[in-house]
């Protein structure tokens, strides 16, 4: 059994009198799917690790509205935003990290336009800045050190917010053999999952874009993909399955790959 922190709610903290310097946005998916709440985990051990006051909303954070905007269900997606800015303005919530980049693009860029301005980092950058302080580093001996790694870029955190490098750079730091998928950066293949298509069942025709994807993957000759996206890691995963290359290649988001190498 996994040692369980408590990770306190802005509400907890308000009632002693304190507030967090950082809101963690866990989003739908770093809640409720099982592959994706170890990243959440993982991002809590690093912010524990850095000694950064953080909280979470708990009970009261409800879906950014993403799924239903890319729907086009504009009216949907403009409740659940309000009502998430009311709770978010009410606590005076300044700065805001996700691990989701659809949650990170909705509250960084649609949000704003419904009255709720809060600045919002994606947890790759996160990382990035606390390795450059000095307050992360892999250890010498890390388990990636040599391995081949390649980075899918998420759409919504690549070519919608032009977040290339911090991902990129937190890898930098492994020692591993760093290779390039052949469609990367502003080229990215959608993983497939975005656009809400997470949610329904692909439509007819020769191959879901999560295997094409996949080939890449295999192509590159990469032990290991490094994901940032809840999203790409199901598609991903799914894809490697189908791929029958669950044994070859392993699919870990950045801040498991982080956490592992600082053995934290």
């Amino acid at each position: 059994m996994e040692n369980r922190i408590h990770i306190p709610t802005v509400a907890e903290l308000l009632a002693q009198g304190e507030a967090p310097d950082l809101l963690f946005w866990v989003g739908c998916a770093g809640s409720f799917d099982e592959r994706a709440q170890r990243i959440t985990r993982d991002i809590c051990k690093i912010l524990q690790h850095v000694g950064i006051k953080f909280a979470i909303l708990g009970t009261e954070e409800s879906c950014t509205g993403d799924p239903a905007k890319r729907a086009g269900n504009e009216f949907v997606f403009q409740m659940q935003a309000m009502m998430n800015i009311q709770v978010l303005d009410g606590y005076e919530i300044k700065k805001i990290v996700t691990a989701c980049p659809h949650c990170f693009n909705t509250i960084k860029n649609e949000y704003p336009a419904l009255g709720g301005h809060y600045e919002v980092i994606h947890h790759t950058q996160l990382i990035q800045s606390l390795i450059d302080e000095g307050k992360l580093k892999p250890n010498d001996s890390n388990e990636f050190k040599g391995k081949r790694i390649t980075y899918h870029d998420p759409c919504y955190l690549g070519r919608a917010n032009e977040v290339y490098e911090a991902p990129r750079k937190v890898l930098e730091t492994l020692d591993a053999d760093l290779v390039e998928l052949k469609r990367c950066r502003n080229n990215g293949l959608c993983c497939g999952a975005g656009g809400a298509q997470m949610f329904k069942e692909p439509e007819p025709g020769k191959k879901d874009i999560n295997v094409e994807r996949v080939e890449d993957v295999i192509e590159s000759k990469a032990n290991i993909v490094a994901a940032a996206c809840p999203f790409c890691m199901t598609m991903l995963r799914d894809g490697v399955k189908v791929k029958e290359k669950e044994q070859e290649i392993q699919v870990l988001d950045i801040a498991e790959i982080t956490v592992r190498a600082n053995r934290l």
